[in-house]
């Protein structure tokens, strides 16, 4: 039975979540999220592998015109989607394409080489802000017609509950506690990951100023309630 999770977290926008874990010791969990344009298209940021279910339902929902990397360390499974879907845009982090194993795989656009006010098509149904001084360099994301902010490691909530609600496993790390936007450990990390403290004073007011009321991370459950809230406190660092 597949342990991915296929859900409608709003209208126009799925998650696919399912179990992993860091190094393999410590449960995150991952999460991929696909976006239908306006135009009918998919953008999706692919995250975790294209497995027969995410495959069948992302065919039933519309063509594929990009597939997105959202940082330096998300990158296992682009080359995956893109023989999967050869005529989509592939854009990532420069960071990411460094580290891609497929040396054969082609890149449609690179945050962190091109001019920041680079446009990918896209960015009438999701804006995006590009991390650069975020040490995973990171890219958040913004699709204003369902107030969700998609982003990979910039902001954490676990325990997975939801990605592993498949699995034989909790997702729960014995004698850990919550990694939550809310816990005093999430803003010491956030503090911790900035190379460039102005950058990153920058590209946290960016992200604060947008209109969500969603955030959908890569690792940890969707935050649904005081989204804004949750960005606020884990950048406290940078926001205050």
């Amino acid at each position: 039975m597949s342990e991915t999770v296929i859900r409608e977290v709003a209208k126009d926008v799925w998650t696919f979540s399912r179990p992993f874990a860091r190094f393999g010791l410590f449960p995150v969990g991952g999460r991929s999220t696909a976006v239908k344009m306006r135009s009918g298209n998919l953008w999706i940021l692919a995250s975790t592998p294209l497995d027969t279910e995410t495959k069948a339902k992302l065919d039933e929902l519309g063509p594929v015109k990009y597939i997105i990397g959202a940082d330096a360390v998300h990158h296992l499974f682009l080359s995956e989607f893109k023989k999967a879907y050869p005529e989509a845009k592939v854009i990532a982090p420069k960071a990411a394409i460094e580290r891609v194993a497929d040396k054969a795989l082609k890149f449609d656009g690179a945050w962190g080489s091109d001019p920041e006010d680079t446009n990918y098509g896209f960015e009438e149904d999701v804006q995006h802000c590009y991390f650069s001084g975020f040490a995973n360099k990171d890219v958040a994301f913004f699709h204003p017609a369902s107030k969700s902010m998609i982003q990979a490691d910039l902001l954490f909530n676990l325990p997975p509950t939801e990605q592993y609600s498949k699995s034989k496993s909790s997702g729960r790390v014995p004698l850990v506690g919550n990694f939550g936007p809310f816990s005093w450990f999430h803003s010491k990390f956030a503090a911790s990951m900035g190379e460039d403290k102005e950058a990153m004073k920058r590209h946290a007011k960016t992200v604060a100023s947008w209109d969500f009321e969603r955030i959908i991370p890569c690792h940890g459950d969707v935050i649904e309630d005081r989204a804004q809230d949750a960005w606020k406190a884990a950048y406290k660092a940078y926001l205050n």
